[in-house]
C-alpha cells in the first residue's frame, strides 16, 4: 500500500498557502476581468435562486422535501460559478490570508472586495429585472411569483 497511497486533499499548512496563492491572483485581477467575473457570479445565484423558487412554487409535496429539492437546485448557481470561473464575493473574502500572510495590502484587499460585491449585485439585479420582465413570476398561475414574495418577506422579517 506504501508507495500507491496519496493524499488527494491538502493539509492545513499547504492548505493555508494555497488560499494566500490564490489569493494573490485575484487581488491583482484586472478591472477588465474583474468586473464581467463578477456580474456573471451575481447573475449565475440569480439563475440558481429563480430555479429554487420556482421548483418549490406550489409543489404539493411535504415542506421538508421542497426545502431539500429547492437546496438541492439552487447549487447550480454555485455549480455555474466554479465552473464558469466567476468571482463571487463570498468567496473572494478568503483573498483575508493572502492580506494576513503580507501577501496582498489592504487597498488591493478592499478594491477587490468592493468591485466583486458591487459586480455580483448588478448581475443579481439585472437577471431580477430579466425575470419580471419575462413574465416568469406569473407562471403556475402566479405561485412563482407567491413564493418568491414568500421567501423576500421570511428574509426581510430576520
Amino acid at each position: 500500500m506504501g508507495s500507491d497511497f496519496a493524499f488527494d486533499a491538502l493539509l492545513p499548512a499547504d492548505m493555508a498557502a494555497k488560499a494566500e496563492q490564490v489569493g494573490v491572483g485575484k487581488a491583482a485581477l484586472p478591472l477588465r476581468r474583474l468586473v464581467p467575473l463578477g456580474v456573471l457570479a451575481g447573475a449565475f445565484i440569480g439563475f440558481g435562486a429563480m430555479f429554487a423558487t420556482v421548483v418549490t412554487a406550489d409543489t404539493g409535496i411535504t415542506p421538508g422535501i421542497a426545502k431539500l429539492l429547492g437546496g438541492t437546485v439552487f447549487s447550480l448557481g454555485l455549480i455555474l460559478v466554479v465552473v464558469g470561473g466567476a468571482e463571487l464575493f463570498t468567496g473572494n473574502t478568503l483573498i483575508v490570508m493572502a492580506f494576513a500572510g503580507r501577501k496582498v495590502t489592504a487597498t488591493k484587499l478592499l478594491r477587490n472586495w468592493l468591485v466583486v460585491y458591487v459586480s455580483n449585485f448588478v448581475g443579481a439585479i439585472a437577471t431580477a429585472a430579466l425575470v419580471v420582465w419575462s413574465g416568469q413570476l406569473n407562471a403556475g398561475d402566479g405561485a412563482v411569483g407567491a413564493r418568491a414574495l414568500a421567501i423576500a418577506q421570511t428574509k426581510g422579517s430576520l
